[in-house]
């Protein structure tokens, strides 16, 4: 049976479709007939009424023309085709439109890598007038009586297509079946494509970066305050703010002269961040510092000290930061301070940060928090007065992700990011979490998610990945891996404030009886924009997330 292409074309003439239909019904059954072939090359664009492929032939280019069609000579002598539909006559060039065509199919076919060195086969063109009639012995220089056909041609369309193919072959050979089935392929399109959950992510993306600009108008409320803080739930748009805070401080505006600014926050991840955006900005836009508190302290010549020593980071390193930041020269001390995750801040971190102000009482203090991202064992607050300001609409996360994790948030919210892929919860042992949610991993690269585009947070010890990366690697070159999205991240809740992944697999491997195991799970659920698997022990989400997350997760 003759194969075409489409299998059910749409014609826009009926002439069209009658003159296709004939030779669907008529043509060797090794025959490919493809209608409505659109071509554009440097030179215009053509449109294929019907080509015909037939192996051991050739491959014909029909043009067809319904209505009255006919040919006379102007007063020169010159023929001119011609066609009328009603009252409306006009010059047409059905002659050169398939021949044309003929040559542009070709050309395309042969610049083709698939077709290699096939070399040049049998291309012919014709035309097909399927209501007009012209006789016998009707002759013109361009196209001969064999590669017209008129009504009276119709019965016997089949056989005249090979005898036009062959009539205008040229000395080419003919096509193989393997050629045939090769140039059907060509024409369908070199590289098929298909649905790409990713480029529906980097949509929705560059929709909330768009959202998030026009929340910006909320710093214009602060032009006239020195010392605020922007509260928001998850997703709200703090982190790009709170950038957007430093900048525009640091360059000045038309009523503020440029300020020395600090950025600070908490996270080495997050730091990373600030520390590459701003290195796109123009130079007088930049903020004089951009960090953790640590490398603040490291400075102004502060000493170092290892992660499990709390008492260090709590009393000790405050301690000796507040004595030298009362000894800075007024060229080292910032007129503004910006910080972000500012509830992971201690107390007593407060007080160098005040002290290295150029003015303690005017200074600015710009802070951006979540108290329900509270996930380390800290209560400070700053020891002044802080006008709130809050920020109410997700715009970072789906729906879908933030009816997930909505009911854990610090205040109501409302969910402007669009929708996505539904939320997935695995029930295993907590055990077993870490083992499964690698499973997860695979299922989502098997959805079409990037490497990049995903990452594994856990929220009770690290991934053995993870592990494995930060001793041999080192946190730089970690974190390094986490902004070039290449391969899968591998995180902990801890670690990944600010940031985000557009999937995530969120690994509960805790028993959820931690102190802050609520806001962790919050954190966690949080960092997916699009695509969220949750794994673990349905018993610890009721415990920790409560009835309404548990319910949102169908557990």
């Amino acid at each position: 049976m003759v194969r075409t292409i489409p299998q059910e074309p749409r014609f826009i003439t009926a002439s069209e479709e009658e003159v296709w239909a004939l030779l669907r019904d008529t043509l060797p059954d090794d025959a490919i007939l493809l209608a409505n072939i659109r071509l554009t090359d440097e030179a215009k664009d053509h449109e294929v009424d019907v080509l015909v492929l037939l192996p051991d032939v050739g491959c014909l280019v029909l043009e067809v023309k319904g209505g009255s069609v006919w040919a006379a000579p102007d007063d020169d002598g010159q023929v001119h085709w011609w066609s009328q539909y009603g009252q409306e006559k006009r010059r047409i060039h059905p002659v050169d439109q398939a021949r044309d065509a003929k040559h542009s199919l070709r050309h395309y076919v042969e610049n083709d890598p698939r077709w290699g060195s096939r070399g040049r086969i049998v291309w012919a063109h014709g035309v097909v007038t399927p209501y007009s009639t012209f006789g016998n012995d009707f002759v013109i220089p361009d196209l001969p009586r064999w590669a017209l056909h008129d009504r009276d041609d119709q019965a016997t369309l089949s056989d005249r297509a090979t005898q036009n193919t062959w009539g205008l072959g040229h000395g080419s050979r003919p096509p193989t079946y393997d050629d045939v089935e090769l140039i059907a392929e060509i024409l369908g399109g070199r590289h098929h494509t298909s649905y790409d959950v990713n480029a529906e992510a980097d949509d929705r993306a560059a929709t909330a970066d768009r959202l998030t600009q026009e929340q910006a108008t909320i710093l214009k409320v602060t032009r006239l305050l020195n010392r605020v803080e922007v509260r928001g739930g998850a997703g709200s748009g703090k982190t790009v703010l709170a950038l957007q805070q430093a900048k525009e401080l640091s360059r000045g505006l038309a009523d503020r002269k440029a300020q020395r600014v600090a950025l600070l926050c908490y996270s080495i991840g997050l730091a990373e961040h600030f520390k590459r955006v701003v290195a796109t900005w123009r130079r007088q836009e930049r903020p004089a510092f951009v960090g953790t508190f640590e490398e603040l302290g490291l400075l102004w010549g502060a000493p170092s000290g290892t992660r499990e020593d709390s008492a260090f980071w709590e009393e000790q390193l405050p301690a000796i930061m507040s004595d030298l930041a009362a000894e800075l020269p007024d060229r080292k001390r910032f007129d503004s301070f910006v910080v972000d995750e500012a509830q992971d801040f201690a107390d007593n971190w407060w007080l160098p940060l005040l002290r290295s102000l150029r003015s303690e009482d005017d200074g600015g203090l710009y802070v951006y928090s979540d108290e329900h991202q509270r996930v380390f064992n800290r209560f400070g607050r700053p020891p002044v007065q802080l006008v709130p300001l809050v920020l109410d609409h997700c715009l970072r996360n789906t729906k879908q992700v933030f009816e997930a994790f909505g009911s854990m948030a610090p205040s109501r919210m409302y969910a402007r990011g669009g929708d996505g892929p539904a939320v997935t919860f695995v029930a295993c042992e907590t055990s077993e979490a870490v083992e499964v949610a690698d499973g997860q991993v695979e299922r989502l690269m098997d959805e079409g998610w990037r490497d990049g585009s995903i990452a594994l947070i856990t929220t009770g010890n690290r991934h053995p990945v993870q592990v494995d990366l930060t001793e041999g690697l080192g946190h730089a070159r970690y974190w390094d891996g986490y902004f070039a999205q290449e391969d899968v991240f591998f995180g902990h809740v801890l670690g990944c404030k600010g940031l985000e992944r557009p999937a995530v697999v969120l690994c509960l491997n805790e028993d959820g009886t931690r102190d802050r195991a609520r806001e962790r799970l919050y954190v966690g659920m949080s960092r997916a924009t699009d695509r969220l698997v949750v794994v673990g022990d349905p018993d610890v989400v009721r415990l920790v997330g409560g009835a309404e997350v548990a319910r949102r997760l169908g557990v």
